[in-house]
């Protein structure tokens, strides 16, 4: 067998980078021809909200006051065990999961988190199911783990859970479905009725197959939610079969820092089984021991987010004015991302025609969805006061 110098299928994602993050890299190297203030980028989910006061006045008392070597030292390789019963104490608290320190697994942020769960339990031959539109990388996790992946296609309406199209392509080789509410890339809420029927028909697949199906709720936006909205219910209260996977990146405004963490449902078949197959993923990944200090943190923050009103003031002006100049916007009850239909049927044209008004804009088709856009608000009010004019301009081009 001929040597072989690196993996094809790593050389291929290597040097096939996301769009998102082709967008983003663009619009660093517009703003150094004609200034950051004349570029308009809506590419990247990087909160723009600080994080709380409190996370940095306990960053700053824990530096200050905790043994050095202590503070960045090892915790156990499935995370600090103070932290660990915090986080379980806090969710039964909000949820009355019955969730214990031993259910929880702390992780590097939320790609740790999936990427755990997936390789603990796929096999080669397996599927894993999402709903369109889904964020690009959970098929980059699933095939990683030997498996493949199934998109349900959208429902172009609502975009709540399409169940008709879920139920005819569920087949007994689907081991896991991931579930991601408020939605990257829409910003909606899947509505507590949507939730409800799609884990019934989950479980009555479970009890026609014969063997678990995997629920794995996927929630770093959960807290981001506006209009008095709530995501509604908690999983693993509904569904037995349940892993949620948890990033403070976007709760805490903290994605750099890469901390988040596993639930593995008591309820769970064979849950301690399934759950030591969690630590031997992340064993085999190399995601053991998420970063120490920050697992102190965010058990002291617990409940606490970034100033969401933000967010809010960022959507709504960004809806309305949309609106007004002839876009269709599918509203975002959460997240920080508005759903734009493209002014003509090839969302990447629409992109490359929006780059004309230096509007940088994500095309849909990654997200399993054609026809779309997605803008992330997470950015400075002022520099969407200042793109209106160019969306506006772009609308006009297409005969709004």
């Amino acid at each position: 067998m001929a040597f072989q110098p690196y993996q094809a299928s790593m050389l291929a994602l290597g040097q096939a980078p996301s769009v998102i993050r082709e967008t983003f890299e663009y619009g660093l190297r517009r703003a150094q021809e004609i200034g950051r203030e004349n570029v308009f980028d809506f590419s990247l989910g990087n909160p723009s909200v600080p994080a709380p006061p409190s996370v940095h006045d306990t960053m700053r008392r824990l530096m200050d006051e905790t043994d050095s070597v202590l503070l960045h030292g090892y915790t156990s390789a499935i995370g600090a065990e103070p932290t660990r019963a915090a986080i379980a104490a806090d969710i039964n608290a909000r949820f009355h999961a019955g969730i214990s320190a031993q259910d929880l697994y702390m992780t590097c942020g939320a790609a740790a988190s999936l990427t755990v769960t997936l390789h603990a339990i796929l096999c080669p031959g397996d599927t894993c199911m999402t709903f369109a539109p889904f964020f690009p990388e959970y098929r980059v996790f699933v095939e990683s783990a030997g498996a493949k992946l199934t998109q349900v296609p959208a429902d172009t309406e609502n975009f709540q859970m399409n169940l008709q199209a879920f139920a005819e392509l569920i087949t007994p080789e689907t081991k896991a479905v991931i579930v991601n509410t408020p939605n990257n890339p829409t910003g909606v809420v899947y509505t507590e009725e949507n939730l409800r029927a799609f884990c019934k028909l989950l479980h009555e697949k479970e009890l026609e197959y014969g063997h678990p199906v995997y629920l794995i709720a996927d929630e770093p936006y959960r807290e981001l939610v506006y209009d008095d909205t709530t995501v509604v219910p908690y999983l693993p209260n509904l569904y037995d079969n349940t892993f949620v996977c948890y990033s403070y990146s976007k709760s805490l405004s903290l994605p750099g820092e890469r901390i988040g963490y596993i639930v593995v449902s008591p309820k769970m078949q064979d849950s301690r089984l399934v759950y030591a197959a969690v630590c031997g993923a992340g064993r085999a990944l190399g995601f053991v021991c998420a970063p120490s200090l920050m697992q102190r943190v965010v058990a002291e923050n617990l409940g606490k987010t970034a100033d969401l009103s933000v967010y809010r003031r960022n959507r709504d002006l960004l809806y309305k004015n949309l609106t007004d100049y002839g876009y269709r916007c599918i509203y975002p009850d959460g997240a920080f991302y508005l759903w734009v239909q493209a002014l003509e049927d090839d969302a990447n044209a629409f992109c490359r025609k929006a780059r004309d008004y230096e509007l940088l804009l994500v095309p849909s088709d990654s997200f399993g969805c054609k026809g779309f856009v997605r803008i992330a608000y997470c950015v400075t009010t002022e520099m969407i006061e200042r793109s209106l004019p160019a969306f506006k301009k772009l609308a006009e081009a297409y005969g709004k």
